[in-house]
């Protein structure tokens, strides 16, 4: 009883912050002045080309990242314990800066005449255009949300026993069969989670885009807030493409949930 009571405050948090902005939403993605329609939601799909973009931009962020905090995450987690308190606030340094803050010193590093292009004017390289890309998006989300892909792989990787590297070593394998067989396959928890972690945020982020991307790299986030907050505006569609975001989101952590251990288990 003394849980049940504990869990109130958590329950009414759950249904005004998070139940009832989903019933909003799908209330109306779904409806019109007339009542019941699916028009918003067919609308949608003439949007399909920025839906693309971003999910092929997200991925290829999300690539990076695990790429990057993989040997991070695993080096990290086989230091002594003393040092990796020190280096995970290091990890988490720039997090304390101001999300906006962050992606406007990237702005001045990537500009026209910026940083970057005057240090490579000076070696009589460039300039060239490092803005307004693709690929100024990508290094904004990898550069935001690397963290998120460190932690979990560093929570999972601490786990594990040196003794399981010293067994397989005494059993033949080389550093590499260790990796593949020992390593990957006891992090997988922490691959999906930071996966899970770093795609979400990505696929609905429009701060990115907008400021690094320029007009021609509009993505969903883009898309959403210039139906609630531009000149466009139009609430109904703009909850649609929500709605249809929240779907392909729910799917890809589906799929991502069946490489979880733990989950099939559960299952």
């Amino acid at each position: 009883m003394k849980l049940k009571y504990f869990s109130a405050p958590y329950l009414v948090w759950m249904i005004i912050f998070i139940l009832v902005p989903l019933l909003m939403i799908g209330f109306f993605a779904l409806t019109d002045d007339e009542g019941f329609t699916l028009k918003y939601v067919s609308d949608v799909g003439q949007y399909a080309n920025i839906f693309v973009r971003s999910i092929w931009l997200s991925l290829v962020a999300t690539a990076i990242c695990l790429v990057v905090a993989y040997p991070v995450s695993f080096i990290l987690s086989r230091m002594e314990k003393h040092k990796q308190g020190t280096m995970l606030m290091i990890v988490m340094l720039p997090m304390w800066m101001n999300f906006l803050l962050r992606t406007y010193a990237w702005m001045t590093l990537l500009g026209n005449n910026g940083i970057i292009n005057h240090l490579l004017g000076l070696a009589d390289l460039g300039p060239y255009k490092l803005i307004n890309t693709s690929g100024a998006v990508v290094l904004g989300m990898v550069y935001n949300y690397l963290p998120f892909m460190i932690l979990p792989l560093y929570s999972v990787m601490v786990k594990i026993d040196n003794s399981l590297f010293e067994a397989a070593s005494d059993l033949g394998c080389s550093s590499r069969q260790t990796l593949f067989r020992v390593i990957i396959p006891l992090s997988v928890p922490g691959i999906t989670s930071g996966v899970t972690m770093v795609f979400v945020p990505a696929i609905s982020t429009f701060i990115i885009s907008r400021m690094l991307g320029g007009g021609s790299n509009l993505l969903i986030g883009d898309l959403i807030e210039m139906q609630f907050l531009g000149n466009a505006y139009n609430p109904h569609l703009g909850a649609a493409i929500s709605l249809v975001l929240m779907v392909i989101i729910l799917v890809i952590m589906t799929v991502m949930n069946q490489f979880d251990p733990d989950d099939q288990v559960l299952m």
